[in-house]
């Protein structure tokens, strides 16, 4: 008889977030080959097997959280104990063998330029795939170490005219953030001041030597002293200067045999062909015009690429550490988990840490957005890059450079930079059919009208040449990852971190939300309110047994009763084999005496003999908006708890903004019984409550609700892990706080304030708002000028003007977004 297990893919492939990984399919592959194994797959977040329950043999627990990798097998012929050592082993393997990188780069060229990289890249033995974002100068690679390294990618680029920049984001068998995080700067580093500049804006002088060339070509021919072969001269050197990268990459593309028809190429061929018609000054005019117009695009780019790279210079590079017992200032690397940090009044935090000694207010709005300082106290959390105020504190770290909360969000924000838009996939696509069709209507152009006596051969060839300008789709190629990458960059600046331009776009197009309650909704932090033991039992026992249980749990409930145990001053027993029951509660022995903890559905679900003063304290408790917890030790049945969680004090005002910001429906998600549902929801102003839902239940309702449109599911990012997987975007609170909210949704919300919300939807919608704006003026100045240049209208001056004048909009038009701020 066939067999299944499931082992957390987190266990396997520590360094692989996103199941459509190509080391999740390679694993796969590589297990399916084994004798014994029938087939392999991966389950997502929350899904439950058909066959059997899950197992936590495997290795994961029994309510999996993430995605896990489901294992068919034969028991005849193979072991429980040898399938998990048998993936445990390839996925050991498969971190070994491959690796991804981030590798932020420095190249100039046009606006396609990023096909042309990936294409180089593609052609390295080795390399699985190449992803670019030329605007941004970031490309993520996947590769097989056996056959290539770091290295031999950073020379590939730089055969291909991109100089890699230091501080690459590598994902090499160790946590993804456990590299240094990349410093993207667009500029040189060292050298003379002189050289420095050239480093940065060689692109710029190189295009205003074409420019005064040209200049000088059009005086030499307006003289009629000057012999026309100098003018001549003058417009040979504009050319030179112009297109010295476009033609350096038509030559690196000859040279490796790939010569591919992009917009380089178009213009050096109609530059080409205006100084075979004589047109030397025409000729110069475009390629000036072209360079001086990529010149500026870089530079305004370099704002936005600027702004994210400003996120690694927000930690300090060295801390004051306590090591016996003196105070040695040491470089941020050295700093190990465990050390005391000192932070001094109005200083920038170096780690992240709890506060061990001192009060103060620490401004944490370059992390989580928040506008007002928080109070740190004695074992409240801190992070890197914040900024201290007037108290000094002592921080014992507990995250290591590379761990940090900011490292994770540096590293992060790089891949989401490689993560192309819906719009960005489709306008590439368009580039690859469009630019060959262009090139084919030219001969057409050419050898069409002169064979039929429309035009004379000299004019044909003129308006083929301004065609191949007209029809450049350089605006297209732009208008949408410059978009991204400023929306990206200005949600992180406001604490929100969003994870691709898919996402971006998504998000602003989001009709329906759906929010968990429990710290959400509420703040989090629930109280027991009320204490009902049965006859016979006291407070101190009823609330002992429970905390004895709730011990080995993370639930806010849990921690509730934890406190009031501990305010109680109750001895707690040792509970032992405590094991979680999904959506319902938990179960264990205390003293060999087998004990539940959980909602009052445990134990209906399998038909237990409730008593009547159980269910009429459950019921009247429940009416008044409290969620219940129900106490049993040995069939006993000693009581019931009752606990509230107050709302968030700006949550109805955060949802008003959001209505004013498109959203039509906003439903709130709860596992807490309908009375607290109802209730909560009635403070807060939300249009629907669907109360007593189980994980499975959240994921049916996400699903019931895509029916009225595209929805977002905000939740903790780690109970409600499910619901956020199958949601059109999942949105986690309190980024900043846990790791798991970084890497299980596709927005996170950095601050644990659900007033970010507003802001990240209406930059989104501004987002798309953008890129549709960019996507009409692009292909509209291209039917424009492809009409005006084939019908004569317009030569090949006014069609680079044109040209380079709408390309300059569009990136002008993206930039609009690093200014954004909600209404």
């Amino acid at each position: 008889m066939r067999r299944a297990t499931r082992i957390d893919l987190p266990l396997l492939l520590p360094d692989v977030e996103d199941v459509r990984d190509a080391c999740v399919a390679r694993l796969v592959r590589l297990l399916e080959r084994q004798d014994g194994v029938e087939g392999a797959h991966v389950v997502e977040r929350g899904n439950v097997l058909e066959d059997e329950p899950p197992q936590a043999d495997g290795g994961g627990q029994p309510d999996p959280l993430g995605p896990q990798l489901c294992l068919h097998y034969d028991p005849d012929r193979i072991t429980l104990s040898q399938v998990v050592a048998l993936a445990k082993a390839a996925g050991v393997g498969v971190t070994e063998r491959f690796a991804h990188l981030v590798v932020p780069f420095r190249a100039i060229g046009a606006e396609d330029e990023g096909q042309r990289l990936e294409d180089a890249l593609r052609a390295l033995g080795g390399v699985s795939a190449a992803v670019v974002n030329f605007a941004a100068q970031v490309v993520r690679v996947e590769y097989d170490r056996r056959r290539v390294d770091r290295s031999a990618i950073e020379a590939r680029l730089r055969d291909v005219g991109a100089r890699p920049l230091t501080d690459s984001v590598g994902l090499e068998g160790r946590s993804p953030a456990a590299t240094a995080p990349p410093a993207a700067r667009p500029q040189e580093v060292g050298g003379s001041p002189t050289k420095a500049w050239y480093g940065r804006n060689r692109e710029l002088a190189w295009s205003l030597g074409s420019g005064a060339f040209l200049t000088l070509g059009w005086v030499a021919g307006r003289s009629a002293a000057t012999p026309p072969v100098l003018a001549v001269a003058l417009f040979a050197a504009a050319y030179f200067f112009g297109a010295r990268d476009n033609i350096g990459h038509f030559i690196a593309d000859l040279r490796r045999g790939k010569v591919r028809p992009n917009i380089d190429l178009l213009m050096v061929v109609a530059a080409a062909g205006a100084a075979v018609l004589g047109a030397w000054l025409e000729g110069a005019l475009l390629l000036f015009l072209f360079s001086l117009g990529h010149a500026l695009e870089h530079y305004a780019l370099g704002r936005a690429r600027h702004a994210i790279a400003a996120l690694s210079e927000l930690a300090p590079q060295t801390a004051t550490v306590i090591r016996n017992g003196r105070e040695s200032t040491v470089p941020i690397a050295d700093v190990m988990r465990g050390d005391r940090v000192v932070i001094k009044p109005a200083e920038r935090i170096a780690v992240d840490g709890a506060v061990r000694e001192g009060i103060s207010a620490v401004n944490q709005a370059p992390i989580t957005g928040e506008s007002v300082p928080v109070d740190k106290t004695p074992g409240e959390q801190v992070f890197a890059g914040s900024v201290n105020g007037e108290g000094s504190l002592v921080v014992e770290v507990t995250a290591a450079i590379g761990d940090r909360t900011l490292d994770r969000v540096i590293k992060l924000v790089a891949e989401a930079q490689t993560q192309k838009a819906r719009t960005q996939r489709f306008t590439d696509r368009f580039e690859r059919v469009f630019v060959p069709i262009v090139l084919m209507a030219d001969v057409l152009l050419i050898v069409l009208p002169p064979l039929f006596g429309l035009w004379t051969l000299g004019e044909s060839l003129y308006r083929a040449m301004a065609l191949l300008v007209a029809a450049s789709p350089c605006a297209l190629a732009l208008g949408t990852p410059a978009a991204v990458l400023s929306g990206i960059a200005q949600a992180a600046r406001g604490g929100v971190l969003i994870k691709g331009g898919a996402h971006l776009e998504a998000l602003g197009g989001i009709r329906v939300l759906a929010l968990d309650k429990t710290g959400t909704i509420t703040v989090g932090e629930p109280k027991v309110t009320d204490l009902r033991p049965m006859a016979g039992v006291d407070t101190g026992t009823l609330l002992a047994v429970a905390a004895a249980v709730e011990q080995r749990s993370q639930h806010p409930l849990a921690r509730a009763i934890l406190d009031a145990a501990a305010s109680a001053g109750v001895t707690i027993p040792v509970a032992a084999d405590v094991q979680s029951v999904t959506g319902r509660g938990l179960r264990s022995t205390i003293a060999g005496v087998r004990t539940e903890v959980g909602r009052l559905l445990m134990f209906e679900e399998r038909n237990d003999a409730v008593p009547t003063t159980v269910r009429t304290a459950v019921d009247a408790l429940e009416k008044a908006g409290r969620s219940t917890v129900v106490v049993v030790r040995g069939g006993e049945w000693l009581g019931v708890i009752g606990i509230a969680d107050a709302p968030r004090a700006n949550v109805r005002s955060t949802l008003e903004r959001l209505r004013a910001a498109g959203v039509h429906r906003i439903v709130m998600l709860t596992g807490d019984n309908a009375g607290v549902g109802d209730a909560v929801g009635r403070a807060v102003g939300v249009d629907d409550v669907r109360a007593g839902l189980l994980p499975e239940d959240k994921v049916t309702a996400i699903k019931e609700l895509e029916r009225e449109g595209r929805v977002a599911m905000v939740g903790d990012g780690v109970n409600d892990a499910p619901a956020l997987a199958h949601a059109t975007v999942g949105i986690a609170m309190g980024g900043a706080g846990t790791a798991a909210a970084l890497e299980t949704a596709d927005v996170a919300l950095m601050g644990d304030d659900l007033g970010q919300l507003p802001f990240a939807i209406g930059l989104s919608r501004r987002a798309r708002s953008v890129i549709r704006q960019n996507l009409i003026v692009s292909l509209g100045v291209i039917a424009l000028l492809v009409f005006a240049t084939t019908t004569g209208l317009f030569g090949i001056g006014q069609a680079v003007a044109m040209h380079e004048g709408s390309t300059l909009v569009v990136v002008g038009n993206a930039l609009r977004l690093l200014a954004y701020r909600e209404r």
